[in-house]
């Protein structure tokens, strides 16, 4: 199977917020999923998810399998709530009072507790976000280029080039401004080990010849 590939030249342009868009898709049952960022917490043995910015409240029903319950659980027993979630699936009625309606969720890409959250300045414009810990480092990938950020340094704005591979794994690399850099990101569900944010993809980033291990998501620019 050939991988596709697309040379990115230009930098990273501003970002601006966006916390509620539709994917584009290939049949009619996904043309009803919207991907929502929000608030999600707990009632009555219930977890309710409030869009960013809205009043409503959905009761979640874990239509595709995802573990949200157990996920938000175990982040809930590590602080108070509510958390910040980022995910994909379809809006419905419910027979139930004192709730707007029911999500189906279909898709998790994110549940954390700390960073912007609903208030994200980069969010719309980011078509991947990766990090890791010690030391801290962080990419983050827009439609024109790359800005690679390391504890202790400034941000530093690369070209990159972009590689799909099978089973939806994803190589970006760069050799520019003297870095040698290559990201590869894989989906897999991924903590990370200071904040316990979930994650949904699996990242590792190869810089000068280092390895340096972290997770990653799929910003609002990307409609994966």
């Amino acid at each position: 199977m050939s991988a596709s590939r697309t040379l990115v030249f230009a930098l990273l342009p501003l970002f601006a917020s966006c916390q509620v868009f539709k994917d584009q898709p290939s049949d009619a049952a996904s043309a009803e999923q919207v991907r929502l960022q929000g608030q999600l917490s707990q009632a009555d043995g219930q977890l309710l998810f409030q869009p960013c910015q809205e009043q409503r409240r959905f009761v979640i029903d874990d239509a595709g399998a995802t573990d949200i319950m157990g996920e938000t659980a175990e982040l809930l027993a590590g602080g108070p709530g509510p958390l910040f979630a980022d995910v994909r699936g379809r809006l419905a009625a419910s027979p139930q009072s004192g709730v707007d309606g029911q999500l189906k969720l279909e898709r998790v890409y994110r549940l954390q507790h700390q960073g912007w959250g609903c208030d994200d300045p980069n969010f719309k414009r980011t078509t991947l976000h990766a990090s890791g810990q010690e030391p801290g480092w962080s990419v983050t990938v827009g439609g024109r280029g790359l800005v690679l950020e390391r504890q202790g340094q400034q941000p530093l704005a690369l070209p990159f080039l972009e590689e799909q591979l099978p089973e939806g794994r994803l190589n970006l690399s760069s050799e520019a401004n003297g870095q040698r850099l290559e990201l590869w990101v894989a989906p897999q569900r991924c903590v990370d080990p200071m904040s316990g944010a979930v994650q949904h993809l699996m990242a590792e980033l190869r810089l000068n010849g280092e390895v340096l291990r972290g997770c990653g998501y799929y910003g609002g620019a990307r409609s994966d």
